[in-house]
């Protein structure tokens, strides 16, 4: 098995898509997440706006 991300903002990806989409080996997986949430956690570990937690002091933490 492979993965292969592309970027389906061009007409060219839009293309290649539906050619693949032909193929009968071909399998498409949608992704399980919401865009809009992907992102706001893309950009929150790109602005370093996160909290990490030491395992030693778990508990301690909540």
């Amino acid at each position: 098995m492979v993965t292969i991300t592309i970027k389906e903002n061009s007409k060219q990806a839009k293309a290649f898509i539906e050619l693949l989409r032909t193929l009968p080996f071909v399998e498409f997986h949608d992704a399980p997440y919401n865009p809009a949430f992907v992102k706001k956690v893309k950009d929150s570990y790109e602005k370093d706006k996160r909290i990490r937690i030491e395992t030693e002091n778990i508990w301690d933490s909540i």
